[in-house]
This record gives structure tokens, C-alpha cells and sequence, in this order.
């Protein structure tokens, strides 16, 4: 289950964004920006074009006419690499013929689409991209295309090739006596969501094109398109036996922009009918928070020798700045000659060389003189990093005795290593509680287009010492609409085990619920070595024991883990119990099913960085195993940083499964932004908030949800989550 706010995220990024100027001047033009399509993605009106917007765009839209309502969300993720999801709700067709199923709920069709680019625009030769539309959806608007855009002056001109869905006009190429479709064939494979190669670039294909025009008044665009689709091969025709005539070739388009922010769109299409549309956009890479912080003390050092020592209430007050201005939680410090320690998690700063140059700031002032400060990096109370400074050299820096002095010049950081000294200071504090809202949800179901949970955990914590943890949490389900799921009516003809479609009842029928409660038991097994061992009720639907080893060299882009569990599913009429009996009866579907009464569950998982130039700041997770129906396949999760530190990623499992057993989707798939809470508050912080989707609830292809992951509790060794911004 994933966590976070969206609205906050708006209200963050939008806020920073500067407004656009309404008029040019005499001297120059308004700048020309690409803008979306109907569909998502750059384009013209219904057509795409061969531009890319800014690295780290992020666009959430809606379109809506007679026959489509879509919504889209585009991310310009690489700046050569577009990527869309869409939903399409066909207003005059109906999920299914079964009202007691989906009731008035709308046929939804799910979408992906992505553009790459193939050559920049330069004096001569037009910015040109090769693309597919919903590559991964269920045929309804699937086709390639081939564009190029070239800009002269206030115009933009656009020329591309289509196929499928953007060519069905085959005024290129293409024997419409084969069939609408010129005998592509827009049916799906098994139970949808799979990728259909073997239809790429072929049936009809039309040339389509179009001018984009940025007016003098810098708000207003026109357009105009040459439609590369006939629409006579257009779901609600073929299914729906309802005409969708096309009168025009032309299409006509207006795009007023209310700001950095947002657009609207109007346009005339098929030469009878109307559309209009709206876009909310932010840019992921440039994105920025003004923080209320703690003001960097000036450097003053206190020269105290070993031998003068300070008070214990000296000591304590170093502590609590550490804690407050440096971002080191609860520290423990040992102190001898050679070094100053300190032993803490470091929960304020992702810019790390912030938190060290404030540490030693403070460690300077306030300490005895010693010829290095030392700061261990912990996490779960085990060690993970130590970062060295020497202290002569720090004061050069501290004073900017050269130009471009920085705190990396007096600093190394490594393996830690075990701390030596006296102890001076530790926190006796060994409770942590916790409060978080919680949001969960899918999109497109049958039963209803949007299900979802609105609720609130609440955590607790105790450590017996350094490795041993009790810890639990509470959910309190504040509102959901997981009443209307219902998942097997009709059967979708599946005999998997109910490992998370049973999500109504667990939800629904319980607004507070013992979410997790687990006894954990953590160790830095040596220098590249972490483990984990736990047992208990390990998340909302299971329970069992488990765990986890992880081989992560320092600052290496590469790790390696493996986990193992054996599991029970609770029983969701129960707080504290499990089910006992594999098969189980439902008294509002008035049918038999199967749940997960004991299995083994795990996967090998490899991390890995790249560092190739044209795939920066991403990160793939490949896993391989089992999971928790007792299917077995392989987990592939991408995910990509920008510069303000938003993670947007995505992931599928493809196990052997086929579609027809794993049911409607075909298989698992899903997408997440996870976002820095100090992008969203006024306060510097290392949290995130993470809102995850899903096409739809599947049994299939499900991890546990374990309530430690070792590659997050190891970050700091090689920084992911809590990298560095790039745009201060």
C-alpha cells in the first residue's frame, strides 16, 4: 500500500512557476511551447507531431466529446523518450451487459503510449520521432506513426505517416476491401493488456499533417490538421453499430493558455463535431521549495582542549543542535583525541554535504579540539556510512581561505566503521510512534472507473537495543468505494487463490484494522553484508515469517538481495486470525473461492544504476520468484529522478501465468510517483510521500508487502531516494 498526497503536490509545484507574459514586445515573438493532443502527447489536435517538451514535463489532462471522454497523464521522462497512460471511457457503450456487474459504468479502455526521438531539429533537418499509441491496451486506438516538425517563424509545420488507428484513412497505403482496417485486425489478445507486435506498421497507413500557429497574444494557439483516421474502424461503430461520420478531413483547434500551469482547448473535428479539453502541467525537474530552516551557525570555533573537556549540559546542548540544525536524530557521540563521533540517522538534509557542513560547523564551535569529526550514518539503528572530516582542513573551508572552497574538499565518506572513545551522549529514547495518511487505489475497473481508500496509519515502535524492534500500526479506514468491487460477478473464469482481490473485504468491512505487528530483528552482517529476520502479521493480509539478506558494496550502482517468507492469509472477519480452510464462500456473490491457507513466497532481486549518458538518474529492480498465488515469474521495475528528486516509475510481473488464468489485464502491472516531503512543506526533510496506481486488482503476480525493504534502509551507500537535489 502506497502513501501520499497529490493535492500537495500541485500546490507545491505550481506556486513556483512563473506566469506568462500576455503580450511580445516589439523585438520578439512568444516563445513557441509544444502542447498536448486529444489523446495525450505531443501533437496537433488528434494527431501527433514530432516534438518533445521539456525533460520532466508532467501533464494530467481531460478531453471530451459526444463519443470520448479521455484522460491522460504525459511525462516527458528522458529527453528523447515521451510516455502516456490514458483512459478512455466510450460514452455510448457500456462495460457489460450485466447490470447486477458494472452497472452504468462506462466501457473503459486503458492505454500506454510512448514517442522516441530520432533526430533534433537543426537549420535544415526537422525534429523527427517514431511512436506507438496504446501499445499495451486492447486495440481500440492502437497505432504507430512516423512524424517531423519543423518551425518557421510563428509556425509549426507537421508531417508524419500513421498506421492502425492513425492511418485508417489509407490514403497512403493500404486494401480497404480487406476490411476497415485494411485487415490489421483490432482485436486483443487473451483477457487484454498485451503487447501485439506482430501488427506493428501494418494494415492501412495515411500521410496526416498540420500547422500550429502561436499568435502575437501569447495565450492563444491555432491549429489545423489534416486527420490521418476515417473513423470507420472506431470502437463504438464496429461494437456499438453507431455512426461516427467524418465530414472534414480538417480538423480546427484553439489552445489558450491560462499559464506555466494549465491550458484550455477547443476544437472542431470530423467537420461535425465539437471537442474541448483542459491540461494541468508542472515540470518535475523544476520544482523547488522555499524551506523555514534553521539558520547555518557561523563558524567560531571554540578551541577547548581535550584535557578542559565540557559539561554534561554542554554536551547535551551539542546534542540537541546536532539534532535541530544538523538533521542528525537523537545522536549518540563518543569523544577521544583522535575524533568527535556521532552516531545517528540523518533525517533532515538529502544534500548530505548541507548536513556535514552544519555538523562540523556546530562540532567545531562547541566541542573539544580533535583532529577529525566523524559522522555515522544509521538507519533502523545500523550503520550504513561514515563520513570523515578533518578538522584543520574544514577550517580552511569554514573561513573560504581559496575560491570555490566546499565541505567534499575536508571530507571522505566510506564503510563505517566502529566508533572509539568515551561516551558522552546517547539518547535514552527508544519509542517511536508515527501517524500517516494513506491513499490506495486503481483505476478503470468494471464496476466503477475509480476505486479507492482514504485512511490513516498509525505506528509504534520499540527497540530492545540495536537490533531488535517491536513494532506495529493501526488502520483507520476513513472512506472507500471498495463496496462496488466485485470482482467475481460474473467469474472472469479464474481459479487463482484470493491473495488480494479479496481487498473489499478487508477494507470495507473493517474501518480499523491491525494493519502490521511484527517482531524484526536487524544486523550489519560485515562491511557489504545487511540482514533482516522477522515474524508476525507482516502486512493487512498476511501474516508468517520471513527474511531478507543484502550484499551492497559501498557506492557501488549495484546491489544484490534475496528474500524468503512463509505466509498465512488473515482472515478478514477476524482481527488476530488466519484462514484455516482453503476453500471459503461468499454470501454476496453466492460463490466458492480459494484462499492462501500456507506458502513459501521470496525472490533474488539485483538493483542496478546505470551510469550510460543517455540513461541518467534511473534505476532498474529485476526480482525472481515466487509469489503469493504460488505463480512464479520475473518483476521488472523502472524508475526514473529528476533534479527536484520526484521518482516516477513503473513495474511489471510476467509470471507463467497465462492470460486466461491470470484474467482481465493479462498480467500485473503498475505505476508510482514517489515525491520529497521538502518539495511539498516549508521544512527540509529526507520522507516521501508515494501515490501508486494500478490498471486493475489482480491475484496474480503479487509480492508481500514487507514492512522493510534492506535497499531502502541501506540508501545512503550509493543515494537513491535521498540523492541530492540538482536544482539548488
Amino acid at each position: 500500500m502506497k502513501q501520499g498526497i497529490l493535492f500537495s503536490l500541485s500546490a507545491a509545484a505550481l506556486t513556483t512557476l512563473p506566469a506568462a507574459s500576455p503580450l511580445a514586445d516589439e523585438f520578439s515573438a512568444p516563445a513557441f511551447t509544444p502542447s498536448q493532443t486529444d489523446f495525450g502527447g505531443v501533437g496537433l489536435i488528434q494527431m501527433p507531431s514530432g516534438r518533445m517538451a521539456a525533460e520532466g514535463e508532467f501533464t494530467a489532462g481531460g478531453t471530451f466529446n459526444d463519443e470520448y471522454h479521455h484522460y491522460t497523464v504525459s511525462l516527458q521522462l528522458l529527453p528523447w523518450l515521451e510516455s502516456t497512460i490514458r483512459y478512455t471511457l466510450v460514452q455510448d457503450l457500456l462495460y457489460s451487459n450485466d447490470e447486477n456487474f458494472s452497472g452504468d459504468t462506462k466501457y473503459t479502455d486503458k492505454g500506454i503510449d510512448f514517442k522516441v526521438r530520432l533526430l533534433k531539429e537543426s537549420y535544415w533537418l526537422p525534429e523527427t520521432s517514431i511512436g506507438v499509441r496504446d501499445f499495451g491496451g486492447t486495440g481500440l486506438f492502437d497505432g504507430e506513426f512516423i512524424a517531423a516538425s519543423k518551425h518557421i517563424g510563428p509556425l509549426d509545420f507537421t508531417l508524419g505517416i500513421g498506421w492502425g488507428y492513425l492511418g485508417n484513412s489509407a490514403n497512403f497505403r493500404g486494401d480497404k476491401a480487406l476490411g476497415n482496417d485494411c485487415d490489421r485486425g483490432t482485436e486483443y489478445k487473451g483477457k487484454g493488456g498485451s503487447v501485439d507486435f506482430e501488427r506493428w506498421f501494418s494494415g492501412c497507413s495515411a500521410l496526416f499533417g498540420g500547422i500550429e500557429y502561436q499568435s502575437p497574444w501569447q495565450p492563444l494557439r491555432l491549429k489545423l490538421e489534416y486527420d490521418g483516421n476515417d473513423y470507420t474502424s472506431d470502437f463504438p461503430v464496429t461494437r456499438g453499430g453507431i455512426d461516427m461520420p467524418q465530414d472534414s478531413k480538417l480538423n480546427y483547434g484553439m489552445l489558450y493558455r491560462l499559464s506555466d500551469w494549465g491550458d484550455l482547448r477547443l476544437s472542431y473535428e470530423r467537420g461535425n463535431t465539437w471537442t474541448v479539453g483542459f491540461n494541468l502541467n508542472t515540470n518535475f525537474n523544476q520544482m523547488k521549495a522555499i524551506w523555514r530552516d534553521e539558520p547555518t551557525p557561523a563558524y567560531q570555533p571554540r578551541h577547548t582542549s581535550p584535557e578542559q573537556g565540557l559539561s554534561a549540559k554542554e554536551w547535551e546542548q551539542l546534542a540537541q543542535d546536532l539534532h535541530t540544525i544538523a538533521g542528525y536524530q537523537d545522536p549518540t557521540v563518543y569523544a577521544s583525541e583522535e575524533a568527535i563521533t556521532v552516531v545517528a540517522p540523518q533525517t533532515k538534509y538529502r544534500n548530505r554535504d548541507e548536513a556535514h557542513q552544519r555538523a562540523a560547523t556546530l562540532l567545531a564551535n562547541q566541542a573539544p579540539e580533535a583532529k577529525e569529526y566523524r559522522l555515522v550514518e544509521t538507519a533502523n539503528h545500523q550503520a550504513v556510512t561514515e563520513t570523515r572530516i578533518d578538522r584543520e582542513q574544514f577550517a580552511r573551508v569554514a573561513q573560504h581561505e581559496y575560491f570555490n572552497a566546499d565541505i567534499s574538499d575536508a571530507s571522505s565518506v566510506g564503510s563505517p566503521s566502529t566508533p572509539n572513545g568515551k561516551l558522552i551522549a546517547k539518547s535514552d529514547k527508544a519509542w517511536d510512534i508515527s501517524v500517516a495518511p494513506t491513499l490506495q487505489q486503481s483505476f478503470g475497473g468494471s464496476e466503477d472507473f475509480y476505486l479507492f481508500n482514504i485512511g490513516v496509519n498509525a505506528g509504534a515502535s520499540y527497540w530492545f537495543g540495536d537490533h531488535v524492534e517491536l513494532g506495529g500500526g493501526l488502520y483507520f479506514n476513513i472512506y472507500d468505494n471498495y463496496d462496488q468491487f466485485l470482482y467475481e460477478v460474473p467469474p472472469d473464469g479464474t481459479d487463482l487463490k484470493r491473495v488480494r482481490t479479496l481487498v473489499r473485504q478487508y477494507i470495507n468491512d473493517n474501518p480499523v484494522r491491525v494493519n502490521n505487528l511484527q517482531l524484526t530483528w536487524m544486523d550489519r552482517l560485515g562491511d557489504n553484508w545487511y540482514s533482516q529476520a522477522y515474524a508476525g502479521y507482516l502486512e493487512m493480509m498476511f501474516g508468517g515469517v520471513g527474511g531478507e539478506i543484502l550484499y551492497r558494496p559501498f557506492g557501488s550502482n549495484w546491489a544484490v538481495g534475496l528474500d524468503a517468507n512463509y505466509v498465512i492469509q488473515r482472515d478478514p472477519d477476524s482481527q488476530l486470525g488466519f484462514f484455516t480452510e482453503e476453500v471459503q464462500f461468499d454470501p454476496i456473490t453466492n460463490r466458492n473461492y480459494r484462499v492462501q491457507t500456507g506458502a513459501v513466497t521470496g525472490h533474488a532481486t539485483v538493483y542496478y544504476q546505470p551510469q550510460w549518458e543517455w540513461l541518467p538518474n534511473t534505476l532498474f529492480k529485476v526480482s525472481a520468484g515466487q509469489y503469493l498465488t504460488e505463480d512464479k515469474g520475473i518483476t521488472i521495475d523502472f524508475s526514473k529522478q529528476f533534479d527536484s528528486g520526484v521518482i516516477v516509475g513503473a513495474f511489471a510481473a510476467k509470471t507463467n501465468l497465462s492470460a486466461e488464468e491470470f484474467g482481465e489485464g493479462s498480467y500485473n502491472k503498475g505505476f508510482y510517483i514517489s515525491i520529497p516531503f521538502d518539495v511539498m512543506t516549508v521544512k527540509p526533510s529526507t520522507n516521501r510521500a508515494t501515490i501508486s496506481w494500478l490498471p486493475l486488482s489482480r491475484d496474480g503476480g503479487q509480492m508481500l508487502n514487507r514492512k522493510y525493504q534492506l535497499f531502502s534502509v541501506t540508501d545512503a551507500r550509493s543515494p537513491w531516494y535521498g540523492r541530492k537535489p540538482m536544482n539548488k
